[in-house]
C-alpha cells in the first residue's frame, strides 16, 4: 500500500492513546472485598495456574465461584493461563493461591495493562489495518483515515484500557474481524476458523453468529448444493466441529464437566439485563417492571421471540443474496437486535454492535459516527463509576474530530449518502413535498449531541432527587 508510513503513524497514535488512557483508574481500584473486573482477570490467572483444568469451572474451597468465578469459554481460560505463566516468571505473588486476592501494585498494573496492549498488537490492530487496506473503490488517503477513526473509537479503548473489562474485547472482536475478512475475501475456511475462535473466547460473539452462518450458507446455495456448494458446506462443517472440539477437548472427558461450563457461560438466573444497559428491557423497566410482572421463563421466551423476529428479515435476505456488503450491514442489524432484545444483556455488549458499525464507517460516515458517539455515551454510568470522565471526554472529542475531518460527515447527508433514498422515494409517492429528511437528521444529530453534553453535566454536578436516586445514572443509558 502507498504511504505505508502514514498507516504506521496512525497505528502509533492509536497505541499512544490507548496507553495514555491506561494510566487512569480502573474497575474496582482499592474497593474491597470484590475490587472489580481488574481483580476478576487477575483471579482467573490465579485459578487457572494453581488448579487442574477439571476444577476451573467448579465451586470448591480453592475456587469460590461467588468470587469472580470463571464464566467465559475455554479459550479465555487458556489465555489467562498463558498470562499466569508470564506473571509467575515476573512475580509469583501476583498469582499466589488465596493470598493474592485484591493484589494491587504499580508493577502489577503495568503488567496487566501490557497484556491488553500486546493482545491488541497481535490480533485487533492488524485486523483493522488489513480491513482498511482491503477496502475497494476508495483512495489510499481514505483508507488511512478509516483506520485512524476505527483505532480511535473511544468505547473499546475506555473499556479495555480504562475500565479493564473481564477478558479483553480486543481479542474476541479482533478474531471476529479476522473472520469477517476471511469470508469476505473467499477464504471461507480460515474465516470460519477465526470466528469459531472468537466464539470460544467470548460467548457474546454469538451476536455475530447468524450473519456468518447465513452468508456462508448463501455461498453454498449459490455454488449449488449438489456440486461445489455441498463440498464447501462439508468443509465448513468440519472446520467448525474440529475447532470447537480442540477448544473443548479437556472438558469432554466427563459429561458433568461440559454441562458445568455451559451453565457458567449462560447464567440465565441473573435476570433480563444488568445495571443501566441501553436496551429495550432497561428502557421499558423505567415505566413497567417486567422483571416483577413476568415469570422468569416467560421473560426468556419473550426475549427469544422478539430477538428472532427483529433479525430474521436481514438474515433471510443475506442467505438469498449473499454479498460482502450485505454481510457487513447484516452484522450491524443482527448485533443490534441481540443487544436490544436478547436476554441477560450487559452495558458493555454495545461494543459487539460497534465493531460492525466501524466496518461500514466509510460507506455511511455520518450515521456511523453518530452511532459510535452514542454507544460510548451509553456506557457513561459505568465509566463514571471508574473515575474515567476526563478520558471519556477527551477520547470522544478526538474521535469526533477525526471522523468530521476525515469524512466531512456534515457534507455527506444527502439521501443517497445516508442510504435513505429508497425510503424517501416511497414516502414521496404519498407526500410529494417530503424532501427535508436530511435536514431533520442533521438537526437530530445536533440535538443528541447537546443532550449528551447536558446529561453528562447533570450527572456530574447535580444530586438526583431523593425519590429517584438512580435517575441520572439511568438517563444516559436508555
Amino acid at each position: 500500500m502507498e504511504k505505508w508510513y502514514l498507516m504506521t503513524a496512525v497505528v502509533l497514535l492509536g497505541l499512544t492513546v490507548r496507553w495514555t488512557v491506561s494510566l487512569n483508574s480502573y474497575s474496582g481500584a482499592g474497593k474491597p472485598p470484590m475490587f472489580g473486573d481488574y481483580e476478576a482477570q487477575r483471579h482467573w490467572q490465579e485459578i487457572t495456574f494453581n488448579l487442574p483444568i477439571k476444577q476451573w469451572y467448579f465451586n470448591s474451597s480453592d475456587n469460590n465461584l461467588q468470587y469472580w468465578g470463571l464464566d467465559y469459554p475455554p479459550l479465555t481460560a487458556y489465555h489467562s493461563l498463558l498470562c499466569a505463566y508470564v506473571a509467575q516468571f515476573i512475580n509469583p505473588d501476583w498469582i499466589a493461591l488465596h493470598s493474592s486476592r485484591g493484589y494491587e501494585s504499580q508493577a502489577h498494573k503495568l503488567f496487566m495493562r501490557a497484556t491488553v496492549l500486546i493482545a491488541d498488537l497481535l490480533i485487533y490492530i492488524p485486523a483493522v489495518v488489513l480491513h482498511c487496506c482491503c477496502l475497494k473503490e476508495i483512495s489510499t488517503k481514505k483508507k488511512i483515515a478509516n483506520a485512524l477513526c476505527i483505532l480511535l473509537y473511544p468505547g473499546l479503548i475506555l473499556i479495555d484500557y480504562g475500565h479493564f473489562q473481564i477478558m479483553y474485547n480486543s481479542v474476541s472482536l479482533g478474531l471476529a474481524l479476522w473472520g469477517v475478512l476471511g469470508v469476505s475475501c473467499d477464504w471461507d475456511l480460515l474465516g470460519s476458523l477465526a470466528f469459531c475462535l472468537a466464539v470460544n473466547y467470548k460467548q457474546m460473539e454469538l451476536y455475530h453468529s447468524l450473519p456468518f452462518f447465513c452468508f456462508l450458507l448463501g455461498k453454498c446455495f449459490k455454488k449449488g448444493l449438489k456440486g461445489k456448494g455441498f463440498v464447501l458446506f462439508v468443509k465448513l462443517a468440519g472446520t467448525v466441529v474440529a475447532s470447537f472440539t480442540l477448544c473443548w477437548l479437556p472438558f469432554f472427558t466427563e459429561r458433568a464437566q461440559a454441562l458445568q461450563v455451559l451453565r457458567r457461560l449462560f447464567p440465565v438466573d441473573r435476570g433480563l439485563f444488568e445495571d443501566k444497559v441501553a436496551n429495550i428491557w432497561c428502557s421499558v423497566s423505567v415505566f413497567l417492571k417486567i422483571k416483577d410482572i413476568l415469570p422468569h421463563h416467560v421473560q426468556i421466551i419473550v426475549s427469544f421471540c422478539l430477538t428472532l423476529l427483529s433479525l430474521l428479515p436481514a438474515c433471510v435476505k443475506l442467505t438469498l443474496q449473499p454479498s460482502p456488503k450485505g454481510f457487513r450491514f447484516t452484522l450491524v442489524s443482527c448485533a443490534l437486535s441481540f443487544f436490544l432484545f436478547s436476554f441477560q444483556v450487559h452495558e458493555k455488549s454495545i461494543l459487539l454492535v460497534s465493531l460492525p458499525v466501524c466496518l461500514v464507517l466509510s460507506e455511511i460516515p455520518f450515521m456511523s459516527t453518530w452511532f459510535l458517539l452514542v454507544s460510548t455515551f451509553s456506557m457513561l454510568p459505568l465509566l463514571l463509576k471508574d473515575d474515567l470522565l476526563m478520558p471519556s471526554v477527551v477520547t470522544t472529542m478526538a474521535f469526533f474530530i477525526a471522523c468530521a475531518t476525515s469524512f466531512s460527515i456534515f457534507e455527506k447527508t444527502s439521501e443517497e449518502e445516508l442510504r435513505l433514498k429508497s425510503f424517501s422515494v416511497s414516502v414521496r409517492k404519498h407526500l410529494p413535498r417530503f424532501t427535508f429528511l436530511p435536514r431533520i437528521i442533521q438537526h437530530l444529530f445536533i440535538i443528541s449531541v447537546i443532550t449528551m453534553v447536558l446529561l453528562t453535566l447533570m450527572t456530574v454536578t447535580l444530586d438526583p432527587p431523593q425519590k429517584l436516586p438512580d435517575l441520572f445514572s439511568v438517563l444516559p443509558s436508555p
